[in-house]
């Protein structure tokens, strides 16, 4: 029996990169030489897309029973859909990468090649981003940032496009982790990997979800999930603080005492230690209210995803997942 790929593409809005993508990965298994040995399957997990790409997907499932679709039935955020759909493949390596081309469908040769090779993990770190200069010095800055105050040693411009063995899937299955954030857990929980450097192309189609609320919604995540630094900061900021305070009240209170009726302290000195505090607590309470939106998520432990419509899922599978 044939060993089996399963290739996972997250979707939300890519009627116009559904067809293509998937054209182009069951090509690179029907002529590549070392992928005509291996059976694959693709997975659309559709985040509750508002175009027409779930009738596109539907179209691609009737006339390919290697594609297969979960629908969402609400967009539950662009980190739980592809981490659900992971798990729900029955591949002996599952593979996560975008619909819109920036993730190289060429690439899959390369993986597997490294997955042969004994990896159990293989993934794409980005050389190159055609992404806008302001926004990649961002992405670059936040990587060095988050890899200098991690605990864990995390993986610089990974954005967990790679190859995944089935032992490594079953990991994640364990876990049960209700808020996930792959990149920090391959690089935490991984197996021994291979990293493959690749330029990353621009989206072939539509328009990019990513904004500036997204990518600090994934920064904040990373940052409150694999770092103490923020709270630490609070802690020593705020002891700093105390001690300035407490040295500049008793130089006043001592130079009060010596020039008792020529020392006036006036107003400004408070208003200036006042507001200066005041900025440094609200930042962080906000800090702390990060880390406290972590933990209330992950206690409440909420589902991944709740799913919409299955196709082309065999019923045997259909009945272990119930």
């Amino acid at each position: 029996m044939r060993k089996k790929i399963s290739i996972v593409i997250p979707c939300y809005n890519e009627q116009d990169n559904v067809g293509p993508i998937s054209a182009k990965v069951s090509e690179q298994f029907e002529t590549v030489d070392i992928l005509k040995k291996y059976d694959y399957e693709i997975l659309f997990m559709d985040n509750d897309s508002k175009d027409a790409t779930r009738d596109r997907i539907r179209e691609l499932a009737a006339s390919d029973k290697h594609i297969k679709a979960i629908f969402n039935a609400k967009n539950f955020g662009q980190f739980n859909s592809p981490y659900y759909g992971m798990l729900q493949t029955d591949g002996d390596a599952t593979m996560l990468m975008a619909a819109d081309f920036q993730d190289p469908p060429e690439l899959i040769a390369k993986y597997v090649e490294g997955w042969e090779e004994g990896y159990k993990i293989v993934i794409g770190i980005k050389a190159h981003s055609s992404d806008a200069s302001f926004i990649y010095a961002l992405r670059c800055l936040y990587y060095k940032m988050i890899r200098k105050f991690s605990q864990v040693d995390q993986i610089e411009h990974f954005t967990g496009f790679g190859l995944y063995d089935r032992a490594f899937i079953d990991v994640l299955r364990e876990l049960k982790d209700p808020t996930p954030f792959l990149r920090g857990i391959v690089a935490e929980l991984g197996f021994r990997r291979k990293e493959i450097p690749y330029d990353q192309p621009k989206r072939r189609a539509g328009k990019t979800s990513n904004n500036l609320y997204t990518l600090y919604d994934a920064a904040m995540l990373s940052f409150t999930s694999y770092t103490k630094i923020g709270l630490r900061m609070a802690t020593f900021a705020g002891a700093l603080c105390s001690g300035i305070s407490l040295i500049v009240a008793l130089v006043y209170l001592i130079m009060k005492l010596i020039w008792w009726d020529r020392f006036a302290a006036g107003t400004a000195p408070m208003l200036i230690g006042m507001l200066f505090l005041g900025s440094v607590q609200i930042f962080f309470i906000g800090l702390l209210g990060e880390y406290v939106l972590n933990i209330n998520q992950r206690v409440m432990n909420r589902p991944l995803v709740v799913e919409e419509e299955r196709i082309n899922f065999s019923e045997s599978l259909e009945k272990e997942k119930e």
